[in-house]
C-alpha cells in the first residue's frame, strides 16, 4: 500500500515575526553505495566523510551551522566519527540528526527494495532499528538527535508515533511534491513547503523544500502530477517556462532555477526554507549528481550563487537550536494528524 501524506489544510506552523525570513542545510551524512541498487548491505564504504570539513568551512563563512543527519555505518565507523566529532567541537552550533537507512542499521531483514523505505516495515522492526540508530549516534558522538530523516524518504504510519515517543522535535523526511509510490515508498505531492504540525505538535514536520516555477506554477500541485502521466510532458513544460518543480538542491538543480524558486518562495511568505544534499556528492563518482570534477566544481558553483541570493531577499542562516526555539514560540492554526492522508 502507498502512504500518501498531505499538508493538513489550515495547519501551517506560524512562525514568530522575530524568527524573520531564515533556512537551514541539511546534509545527508552517509555512506557510498549503488544508487541503482539500494539494499546491498554489504556493498558501501565512508570516504567521502573525509571531505565534510572542507565543506564546512565553505559554509561557516556564510554563516551557517549544517545540520548533519547521521546514518548508522556512519557513527559506526571511527574515523568517520571522529572527523565528525571535530565539526562539533569547531561549530557546537552545528547539529546532529539521525538518518535510518533500513538497509545498513541492524536488526538487518530481506533487504528487498520494498523495505528500503524504513516506513514499509513493520512497527516493531522500524522502532528496533531507530533506537539502535539513536543509541550508535549518542555512544560515538555524543550528541541526543532531535530531527530526523528517512533514508530514501521512506517515513510510514507509525514513523511519527516512533519519533515522538523517543524525543524528536522535527522529522524531515517529507520531500515536497515528489511521488515514491513507483519504487514502493511514500507519495508527497499534496505536501507544501511549509513546516506542519503532527499530532498533538510536539512532533513538527519540515519538508524538503520545493517550489513551483513557471507561468502555471498556481496550479502545480494538480497539474504537475498530471505531466507525469505523458511521456516527456515535464520537460516540454518546463523548457517552455510553464510549469517546473524545483527542489532547493545543488543536486541536479541550476543556480539560476533554485534563485527564481527562492524568489518566489519569498513572495509567497515562506519564513523557513530547507537546502540539502548528500554527503557523497563531495567526492566525484559516488552520486549521480556528480561524476567528475566539472561536476564538483558546478556543485560548489551552485552555493557560491545561491548563498548570495538568499541572504539578498533577506533569509538568514538558522541553526537547530534556532529553529526549535521559534518552534517552541510558534502556533498553529487548524487541525494536524499523525496518520498518512490515506
Amino acid at each position: 500500500m502507498t502512504h500518501r501524506f498531505a499538508t493538513p489544510a489550515g495547519a501551517e506552523l506560524q512562525w514568530p515575526e522575530s524568527f524573520g525570513r531564515r533556512f537551514a542545510v541539511t546534509i545527508d551524512t552517509e555512506e557510498e553505495f549503488d544508487w541503482s541498487s539500494p539494499g546491498a548491505s554489504d556493498d558501501y564504504d565512508v570516504t567521502a566523510i573525509a571531505a565534510l570539513p572542507a565543506m564546512h568551512d565553505r559554509l561557516s563563512a556564510h554563516g551557517i551551522s549544517p545540520i548533519y543527519m547521521v546514518d548508522y555505518v556512519v557513527a559506526a565507523n571511527e574515523t568517520a566519527a571522529a572527523i565528525l566529532r571535530d565539526l562539533l567541537r569547531r561549530d557546537p552550533a552545528s547539529a546532529i540528526g539521525a538518518q535510518l537507512h533500513s538497509w545498513v542499521t541492524p536488526p538487518l531483514g530481506s533487504g528487498t527494495r520494498v523495505e528500503t523505505f524504513a516506513g514499509n516495515l513493520p512497527r516493531e522492526v522500524e522502532a528496533a532499528k531507530l533506537d539502535r540508530l539513536v543509541a550508535m549516534i549518542e555512544r560515538s558522538l555524543g550528541r541526543r538527535s532531535l530531527i530526523y530523516r528517512a533514508g530514501r524518504y521512506g517515513v510510514g504510519p507509525h514513523t511519527f508515533h516512533a519519533l515522538a515517543s523517543r524525543g524528536f522535535r522535527i522529522d524531515a523526511s517529507m520531500r515536497a511534491r515528489f511521488d515514491y509510490a513507483c519504487q514502493g515508498g511514500p507519495d508527497f505531492t499534496s505536501v507544501g513547503a511549509a513546516a506542519f504540525p503532527l499530532g498533538d505538535g510536539s512532533l513538527v514536520e519540515l519538508p524538503l523544500s520545493t517550489i513551483y516555477t513557471g507561468l502555471l506554477r498556481e496550479h502545480g500541485g494538480w497539474l504537475h502530477p498530471l505531466l507525469g502521466r505523458v511521456p516527456k510532458a515535464r520537460g516540454l513544460f518546463a523548457r517552455t517556462r510553464l510549469l517546473s518543480r524545483v527542489p532547493l538542491t545543488p543536486e541536479g538543480t541550476p543556480a539560476r532555477e533554485a534563485i527564481r524558486a527562492i524568489e518566489l518562495a519569498a513572495d509567497d511568505g515562506e519564513r523557513l526554507l530547507q537546502l540539502t544534499f548528500h554527503s557523497p556528492s563531495l567526492v566525484p563518482g559516488h552520486t549521480p549528481y556528480v561524476r567528475d570534477e566539472h561536476a564538483l566544481a558546478r556543485f560548489h558553483a551552485w552555493w557560491d550563487e545561491v548563498l548570495p541570493a538568499l541572504a539578498r531577499l533577506g533569509y538568514r542562516p538558522a541553526a537547530l537550536d534556532q529553529i526549535i526555539a521559534a518552534i517552541e514560540r510558534s502556533r498553529v492554526v487548524g487541525p494536524a494528524g499523525l496518520e498518512p492522508a490515506t
